[in-house]
C-alpha cells in the first residue's frame, strides 16, 4: 500500500532531478575520495620511499654544492644561502659547524642563526660541504611532499567537480531531448500534420503533458471527423431535400400559371386548384420535416425531461392515440399489448414525437387494405414496441431523405434507447426500445 502511494512521488520530475543531484554527489564524493586516497597512498609510499627521498636528497646536495662552489659561498654569507634557498621552495639547508647549528634556511628565510647543541637530526643524513671558509656539515630537508599532496587535492576536487557536472550535463540533455521533441511534435500539430502521435515516454510530468497533447489532438481529429461526417450528410440532405422540394414546386408553379388562364372552364379550374393545393401540402410536410430534423440534430444535446413512468399507462395513452389516428384514417389496426408490470425512464413528450413520425410515414406511405399492427413486449429487461405495415405501392414516396428516421433515431438514442427500421419494399417495420428500470 505505501509502495502505492509513493510511486507517484518516484516519478515525479521534481523528485528525480533531486535522486539525480545526490546521485551526482554520491559520485562525485566517491571519485574524490579514490583519487585523493590513492594519490596520498602513492606519495606516502612511493614519493616519499627512503630511496625516493635520498635520491632528491642526493639532487639537492650537489646542486648546492655546485653553487657554493661557483659563487665562493662562505659557510658564514647567510644572504647568499638564503638567496640559493629562495630559488628551491620546499628545501631546508641546516648547517653545522661543529657539533652545533649554525643556521637554518629555508624558502629564502634564515630560520635559526645561534650556536646551539647539535640535537638528533630530524633531516637524516649528513652531508660534509666545503665553503669560502672552511668545511661544514649541512642537513638536508625536503618537504616537496605538501607540493605533491596539494596537487593532489585540486586534482581530486577537479575531477569530483567534472564527474558532479557530467551527470548533471546527461541528465538535463536527457530532459532537454524530451522537451525539444515534444516542442517539436506540438509545432508540427500546430501546423496542421495531425497524423503523427506525440511520443509520451517515461511516466513524470512531461510525458503527462505529451499524452495530454496526444489526447488534444486525437480529440481534434474526432471532432473534425465528426464535423466533416456532419457536413457530408448535412449536404447530401439538403441535396436530396432540393430535389424533393422542386418536384412538388414545379408542379405547384404550373398549376398557379393554368390558373392565371382568363378563359378557363369552372371544372378546370377547380381541379387545378385542388392539385396546387394538394402540391402545397406537400411542401408542407417537407419543410415541417426539415425543420424537426434540425430541431433536433442542431443541437449537441437534447434537453429532455426524463422521467420514471409506468409503461403500461404511457403505452396505453400513446398507443390508444395512435390506434384512433390511424382508425380515422381509414386503417386496420391489430394491437397487441405486453403483459406484466414494468416502468421505463422516458420523455413522453418526444416519445410521443417518435410515435407521430412512425404514424406519419404510415398514412403516407401504408396500403390501407392491409393492417397495421401495433405491438409492446416486455421481456429481458427491456420493452419493445414496433410498429409493422404492407407498403403500398404505386405511390411517388416524398420522404427519401428519411428525416423523420433519422430524428426518432437521435431522440431514441438521447433517452437510452435504440430505433431501428425495416423495408424490404413489401413491408416496413420500425421497432423502438427502452430499458425497463428496476422496481
Amino acid at each position: 500500500m505505501i509502495k502505492k502511494l509513493l510511486e507517484p512521488v518516484r516519478r515525479s520530475l521534481n523528485v528525480r532531478m533531486i535522486i539525480s543531484q545526490l546521485f551526482a554527489l554520491a559520485v562525485a564524493a566517491l571519485v574524490f575520495f579514490a583519487v585523493s586516497g590513492s594519490g596520498r597512498y602513492a606519495v606516502e609510499h612511493i614519493y616519499m620511499s627512503p630511496e625516493s627521498v635520498a635520491s632528491r636528497k642526493a639532487s639537492i646536495y650537489s646542486q648546492f654544492s655546485s653553487y657554493v662552489t661557483a659563487n665562493m659561498v662562505a659557510g658564514s654569507d647567510t644572504a647568499a644561502i638564503a638567496r640559493w634557498t629562495r630559488q628551491h621552495d620546499y628545501v631546508t639547508i641546516q648547517i653545522y659547524q661543529g657539533e652545533t647549528v649554525a643556521a637554518r634556511f629555508s624558502g629564502g628565510r634564515v630560520a635559526a642563526n645561534s650556536l646551539s647543541p647539535m640535537p638528533e637530526s630530524q633531516y637524516g643524513k649528513l652531508y660534509p660541504m666545503r665553503f669560502a671558509d672552511g668545511l661544514y656539515q649541512i642537513a638536508i630537508g625536503d618537504s616537496s611532499q605538501n607540493r605533491e599532496l596539494f596537487v593532489n587535492s585540486i586534482l581530486a576536487v577537479t575531477l569530483a567537480f567534472v564527474a558532479f557536472i557530467a551527470i548533471q550535463l546527461r541528465y538535463t540533455g536527457k530532459l532537454t531531448q524530451r522537451i525539444v521533441a515534444l516542442s517539436r511534435e506540438a509545432a508540427e500539430v500546430s501546423a496542421g500534420d495531425l497524423e503523427n502521435p506525440i511520443s509520451a515516454k517515461g511516466e513524470d510530468e512531461i510525458a503527462a503533458l505529451a499524452g495530454d497533447m496526444d489526447t488534444m489532438r486525437r480529440s481534434v481529429i474526432e471532432r473534425m471527423g465528426n464535423e466533416r461526417r456532419a457536413w457530408e450528410a448535412n449536404s447530401e440532405l439538403i441535396t436530396a431535400v432540393s430535389h424533393d422540394i422542386r418536384t412538388p414546386m414545379t408542379s405547384l408553379i404550373g398549376y398557379l400559371g393554368l390558373l392565371k388562364e382568363q378563359n378557363l372552364p369552372e371544372e378546370q379550374r377547380k381541379q387545378f386548384t385542388n392539385s396546387a393545393y394538394g402540391k402545397a401540402m406537400e411542401l408542407k410536410e417537407l419543410t415541417d420535416e426539415l425543420f424537426r430534423y434540425f430541431l433536433v440534430f442542431g443541437r449537441a444535446d437534447l434537453e429532455m425531461n426524463l422521467e420514471t413512468l409506468d409503461a403500461r399507462l404511457l403505452l396505453e395513452q400513446l398507443l390508444g392515440e395512435a390506434e384512433f389516428d390511424l382508425r380515422d384514417s381509414g386503417f386496420t389496426v391489430q394491437r397487441v399489448e405486453f403483459e406484466g408490470e414494468c416502468s421505463v425512464k422516458a420523455d413522453p413528450m418526444y416519445l410521443k414525437r417518435v410515435l407521430d413520425n412512425l404514424i406519419s410515414n404510415i398514412k403516407k406511405y401504408a396500403d390501407r387494405s392491409q393492417p397495421v399492427l401495433l405491438l409492446s413486449e416486455h421481456s429481458g429487461g427491456t420493452l419493445r414496441v414496433c410498429f409493422s405495415n404492407a407498403v403500398a405501392h404505386g405511390l411517388s414516396r416524398v420522404e427519401s431523405t428519411k428525416i423523420g428516421i433519422r430524428t426518432c433515431e437521435k431522440i431514441m438514442t438521447h433517452m437510452g434507447g435504440q430505433f431501428a427500421v425495416h423495408n424490404d419494399g413489401a413491408r416496413f417495420d420500425a421497432e423502438l426500445t427502452l430499458p425497463v428500470q428496476n422496481s
